[in-house]
């Protein structure tokens, strides 16, 4: 039955590539201050895409896509959503930001709910709420035929299941019984193993990954998108949660190949972090300076942008957004100062 490989490996120290793993992450989150503390224009750039990333990233690991034009103008909501599709990418954005803005709370079923509620964007019948039949992981062979690779929680058990997983997470929390980073994978390890949802189980696992680390200060979540590094190597993150999976349900299963990725995704999330900031250069100005303009609701002049991106030189913005005329992103009328910048849809 479920958490047992928890309760068994409560006693067990990490392997040595587990606990070099944790070390990192560690040591990079005793940095962070520094690099948050700098550079605050750098910063809103890398929460605005971020978030736009995590929530291209994980629905379209769920097979949810829209078309490239359409994916910025939803996210920034400068667009109305047209289709399920595109609520869901809008559900997935108002989730993490339900995260970012909430203090931290204990987590229970109803957290769980919000979530699922929030990243299905509302459309689905059953949105935020459990499933109603059980359900299985399927997998095709290699002439195509689907076979039953995990069969999760039965829908009758879920709830129960879920609510004994959250005060299990807690007292493991509480009483330090594991470190926080491998309470936080196992968690996550075992709630996609009890698999609550009918639809939308793998999207919530991740704002669950982004919820908890970012209670237990792992501020990395806010800039950078693990949903992108994890889209990046999905094969790899499927393989293994394949791997973890089998004899879950006795509690005969391996847990340490499923803290090594995820600890190797968080390690991967805080060297890119710390890169972007302590680099900052053109690249990044050009960014940066797309971000001000994409943000514009009506026209505006050069000093517009120049104002909401006090490190960038006047040239430079002009030279960004004769790049971006060039490629039919905006328009202008007048010359000199005076000259009126406005988006094109």
């Amino acid at each position: 039955m479920f958490l047992h490989a928890v309760k068994r490996l409560q006693s067990q120290a990490p392997t040595m590539p587990t606990a070099w793993l944790m070390g990192a992450c560690m040591e990079a989150k005793g940095k962070q201050e520094l690099w948050t503390m700098r550079k605050p224009e750098v910063l809103a750039a890398l929460r605005e895409q971020a978030v736009i990333q995590s929530a291209e990233s994980s629905n379209r690991m769920e097979g949810v896509t829209v078309a490239p034009g359409r994916l910025r103008p939803i996210l920034l909501g400068k667009s109305k959503p047209r289709d399920r599709s595109e609520e869901e990418l809008v559900g997935y954005r108002k989730a993490l930001q339900w995260i970012h803005t909430r203090n931290p709370e204990p987590l229970e079923p109803g957290v769980i709910l919000r979530l699922h509620a929030l990243s299905q964007g509302g459309f689905a019948g059953d949105a935020g709420k459990w499933k109603k039949r059980d359900n299985e992981i399927i997998e095709y062979g290699e002439r195509g035929e689907p076979v039953v690779r995990f069969k999760p929680t039965s829908a009758k058990a879920t709830p129960d299941a879920v609510h004994t997983l959250c005060i299990v997470y807690r007292d493991f929390c509480d009483k330090e019984r594991l470190p926080p980073l491998l309470a936080i994978t196992t968690f996550v390890f075992d709630f996609l193993c009890v698999h609550p949802f009918r639809d939308g189980n793998g999207r919530v696992s991740r704002l669950l990954t982004t919820l908890l680390l970012q209670q237990h200060g792992f501020e990395v979540v806010r800039y950078l998108s693990l949903e992108r590094l994890i889209e990046e190597s999905k094969a790899d993150y499927y393989e293994v949660l394949k791997r973890c999976s089998k004899g879950w349900h006795d509690g005969k299963n391996e847990i340490v190949p499923w803290w090594n990725y995820m600890l190797g995704i968080l390690k991967n999330a805080y060297g890119e972090f710390s890169s972007r900031v302590e680099r900052f250069g053109a690249i990044g100005k050009a960014d940066l300076v797309r971000t001000a303009v994409l943000r514009q609701e009506a026209a505006f002049t050069v000093s517009t942008i120049a104002t909401a991106c006090p490190s960038v030189s006047v040239p430079y913005i002009r030279k960004v957004l004769k790049q971006m005329r060039s490629k039919g992103e905006v328009a202008v009328q007048g010359y000199g100062r005076g000259a009126k910048w406005t988006l094109l849809a």
